[in-house]
């Protein structure tokens, strides 16, 4: 069953004794009657059994079946519920579906919707800034709200190692309006702590992206910045900042307020090198593929049509054939069969790769790997697509 775990303000609790529990959900609801089992004290990682525990101590404690955080635990002769402390609420939302690629079903181990859908809904039980809604008009679709994409790639991680697999669409703000109906969208305070001589590239390329400085104070022979920048503003900052600061710069944000929406901004100035067809990557197919731009896969790797395998220096998607084998001929010319060099494939994390994703993208989330895929698989079909959206 559940476990409680909280921290005693005020008195004695002992084991087997009979407690009362005040809903925070309900303060007018009448307090519900319960006992406490079983109760212990933390040593280090490990769960020490007690039979009492005082004022002070921080404590589990089973025996309340359907107990949820900012519940009250009372002593039966003096009811009176804490005060819950407000949590903020979410800040982005993604949406995490059944995968569907030519891949599906080959490396996790729950795959099914119901199995994806449960193991969401579990997590808001432990998790208070987490909201799962269903979508409409689709069964295995989710969309999940979180606070900032740290709390939602936790989840993805956590659920991947667990053997869940599934696929999630880019990170997207969560809007509001204020009272005159205007668009608001929400800000984070960003500080960044820079080399000096790195200030104006990163002044400059936050610039771009709608920030405002609010503060520059030197420290040392570095610079500490302080700005406040719309939340999807930071999609994908990260890996330039420190590529702007050779690794250097050291940045954290927190959520600030909302604020007037700021205007159209551009997501990702890069395209993406996409798999032609379905097969294994060729060392002969990724040579001359990794002309075009930087390849995530080596050889012998599993692609299908669709597949992202790669960044595109151009702004448009590039489709590149990986699988492409050379042709065997009798005709023979000195120096044509000199082995071909590959550079070294760029292996990206979980938030590299969800950075990275354009809006007509999808990260799949396998146990074994992370791989970055169109939202429509097929070149022709994709390009009608665009072509509708363009007109």
């Amino acid at each position: 069953g559940r476990i409680a775990v909280g921290r005693i303000e005020r008195g004695t609790i002992r084991q087997n004794e009979e407690i009362a529990v005040c809903n925070y959900h309900s303060p007018d609801a009448a307090p519900r009657k319960a006992k406490a089992v079983s109760l212990y004290e933390f040593s280090g990682l490990a769960k020490v059994p007690v039979t009492e525990a005082t004022a002070g101590n921080i404590i589990a404690m089973s025996g309340i079946g359907d107990v949820t955080i900012g519940d009250t635990i009372c002593a039966v002769g003096a009811v009176e519920p804490l005060p819950f402390v407000k949590i903020s609420a979410p800040t982005m939302e993604m949406t995490f579906s059944v995968n569907n690629s030519p891949f599906a079903g080959r490396e996790g181990k729950f795959v099914t919707s119901r199995q994806i859908r449960d193991r969401l809904y579990r997590e808001t039980l432990k998790d208070v800034s987490l909201r799962v809604t269903d979508v409409e008009g689709s069964t295995d679709s989710f969309n999940v709200a979180g606070r900032g994409e740290m709390s939602l790639s936790i989840l993805i991680e956590t659920m991947r190692r667990e053997g869940y697999e599934f696929q999630v669409s880019p990170p997207r703000v969560l809007m509001q309006r204020d009272e005159k109906g205007n668009l608001m969208e929400p800000m984070e305070e960003l500080v960044a702590d820079v080399p000096q001589e790195y200030v104006g590239s990163v002044i400059e390329k936050l610039g771009t992206r709608k920030a405002e400085l609010k503060e520059m104070t030197p420290v040392g022979a570095r610079m500490r910045l302080i700005f406040l920048v719309p939340s999807r503003g930071l999609f994908g900052y990260r890996n330039e900042f420190l590529t702007d600061t050779h690794g250097e710069g050291i940045m954290a944000s927190v959520f600030d307020s909302y604020a007037p929406y700021k205007g159209e901004l551009t997501r990702r100035n890069t395209g993406s090198l996409v798999a032609s067809e379905t097969g294994e990557s060729i060392t002969y197919g990724l040579f001359n593929a990794q002309e075009r731009g930087v390849l995530f896969i080596g050889p012998n790797v599993g692609v299908y049509e669709g597949m992202v395998v790669g960044i595109s220096p151009k702004q448009e998607d590039i489709v590149v054939n990986v699988c492409k084998k050379k042709q065997l001929t009798n005709t023979r010319a000195a120096g044509s069969d000199d082995a071909l060099r590959l550079v070294p494939p760029r292996k990206m994390s979980l938030e590299q790769c969800l950075e990275f994703l354009a809006d007509d993208e999808l990260l799949e989330v396998t146990p074994k790997n992370l791989r970055i895929r169109k939202t429509i698989l097929n070149h022709e079909r994709r390009m009608k697509a665009q072509h509708g959206k363009k007109n």
